[in-house]
């Protein structure tokens, strides 16, 4: 490659970031996933419009794998464990046993809707059982959710990919005849577990040594902590094991401990998830021709709406059944199993492997990609409030880059007033929260101003407030007892307790738990 090569590959990549990047943020504010427009970005860029080719599946595979390790581990890293540690059981049913009953059914749906034949259905079915941890984490994380159902999905999202990879490779070198369910259980099961094994391990030597070696700049933190999670990644799978279980958790056990420089290390892991996401699918977007979707609209139909009304609902249902999960956190489940580049990406595997069809079945899965996300995507708040599962009043928790408040250990919180809560009326030193925990900012009808101890709160206020780890819970309880009732509430006997099944208010080692019905969040794409 020339250096003038070298300038045109560079400018056109900076342009497709670019048009990635406003992609973005035209879909936050029109409330649509913002794969979608990355990936109409990719189409816009092939051949058929600006003229850019790209037909190379192996290589779309191959940085296509990387992408999905990149955004797993970002979404380790930026995924809090007590959420997900009380939800493991049945996140691991639903990854495992939920992804092979939905491969069966979503499979019988193709072969007697469409004709398939039996192998090709099963590997249609099993292309489309994941649900995807990019689009799940960027679009739940946004939703005022019980952190017991968020905990779920994101961890399902980020276990059942490991699962699905296996079945679509068996199913892809198998052309002529399936091996047998014993040597599919048995190469799940060594995958499964070496990887998870691989993952802990290296996440673990990564832990110690990020606490106990200095290293000479800080921002070489949040490339050590990314470089471990990959390391975990490419060591699972040289051994032909799960290298995307061993990035995931890899990315769980680096993001949830006391590690320098959290904050720097978490701004960079959601910068290098935004950019593999771009990259994966403008790539993917680049990889379908047009030409040949129309051909795909109505097999793509058929197949999501079996997976949508029959295959998800029914996995769901039979693995949760047994965990009493409640019947509107199913039916919420169900719909938000969303899928986004794993089954783009996994397409290109059977055209690898030279399967027969496998390019036709690449144009339903894209197909059926970008119509069920629009459906279930923009429709995900309305399914949340219709089923009272969206909590009104929520306590969203914000990414800091002031060093002061690392040494504190403290965080920056924000606190909206809902309609009805008895903050209404209430003053600053009123609220009589436990010191050092104090309101710094106050944010209404679009203007900021200073709260001083007599500004009076109103409905609408959103509040911000620095509080340490160690009164965190007292705050989050003083806060939610005065919303109940008034500034009179420790004499009328509120405690702000959490509500019954919202979860504890501590750790057994007595540390504060974030209590499920204030929500925390972060500020995402």
């Amino acid at each position: 490659m020339t250096l003038q090569q070298l300038y045109l590959v560079l400018l056109v990549g900076g342009v497709v970031l670019m048009a990635g990047i406003a992609a973005a943020r035209a879909a936050h504010r029109i409330g649509l996933p913002s794969l979608l427009f990355f990936l109409a970005v990719g189409v816009i860029a092939g051949e058929d419009v600006v003229g850019i080719e790209f037909d190379d599946a192996q290589l779309a595979q191959s940085l296509g794998t990387a992408g999905l390790a990149v955004i797993l581990v970002e979404g380790g890293l930026t995924t809090h464990w007590p959420d997900v540690r009380r939800v493991l059981a049945p996140a691991g049913v639903l990854a495992t046993f939920g992804v092979a009953l939905s491969v069966a059914l979503t499979g019988a749906g193709a072969h007697f809707l469409l004709g398939m034949e039996w192998h090709l259905s099963l590997l249609l079915g099993a292309i489309v059982s994941s649900t995807d941890a990019a689009a799940v984490f960027a679009v739940l994380r946004s939703l005022p959710l019980p952190r017991k159902t968020t905990g779920l999905l994101e961890a399902e999202s980020g276990f059942n990919d490991a699962p699905t990879i296996i079945l679509v490779l068996v199913f892809s070198t198998a052309a002529t005849e399936l091996p047998g369910p014993v040597t599919i259980l048995g190469n799940v099961l060594y995958q499964l577990v070496v990887g998870g094994l691989m993952g802990l391990a290296i996440s673990r030597i990564g832990v110690a040594a990020l606490r106990h070696i200095a290293l000479p700049a800080a921002g070489l933190y949040p490339l050590a902590t990314v470089g471990f999670g990959i390391l975990a990644f490419a060591a699972a799978g040289a051994v032909n094991a799960s290298g995307i279980i061993a990035a995931y958790l890899a990315g769980l056990v680096l993001g949830n401990s006391r590690l320098p420089h959290r904050a720097a290390t978490r701004s960079f892991v959601e910068g290098t998830g935004w950019l593999a996401q771009i990259g994966l699918f403008v790539m993917l977007g680049l990889l379908v021709d047009p030409s040949e979707l129309p051909s795909a609209v109505l097999p793509a139909l058929a197949v999501g709406l079996v997976l949508l009304l029959i295959a998800r609902p029914g996995s769901v249902t039979a693995c949760l059944l047994p965990f009493r999960t409640p019947w509107r956190d199913q039916a919420f489940i169900s719909w938000a199993g969303l899928r986004g580049a794993v089954p783009i990406v996994l397409a290109t595997f059977p055209i690898v492997a030279s399967v027969d069809g496998a390019r036709h079945l690449l144009n339903i899965v894209f197909v059926l990609v970008v119509v069920f996300t629009l459906v279930q995507g923009p429709t995900l708040p309305a399914v949340a409030r219709f089923l009272h599962v969206a909590r009104t009043e929520t306590l969203r928790e914000i990414q800091v880059e002031s060093a002061p408040l690392d040494v504190l250990d403290a965080d920056l919180l924000t606190v909206t007033i809902p309609s009805g809560s008895r903050l209404h009326g209430v003053a600053v030193f009123e609220l009589r929260l436990p010191p050092p925990s104090a309101i710094t900012l106050l944010v209404r009808d679009g203007r900021t101003l200073v709260p001083g101890p007599d500004t009076v709160l109103a409905v609408g206020d959103e509040l911000l407030l620095v509080s340490t780890q160690d009164t965190r819970r007292a705050t989050e309880r003083r806060l939610r007892a005065v919303g109940r009732r008034g500034r009179l509430a420790r004499w009328l006997g509120e405690n702000g307790r959490a509500e019954p099944g919202e979860g504890s208010d501590a750790r057994r080692d007595g540390s504060p738990r974030r209590p499920s019905r204030w929500r925390a969040q972060r500020p995402r794409h």
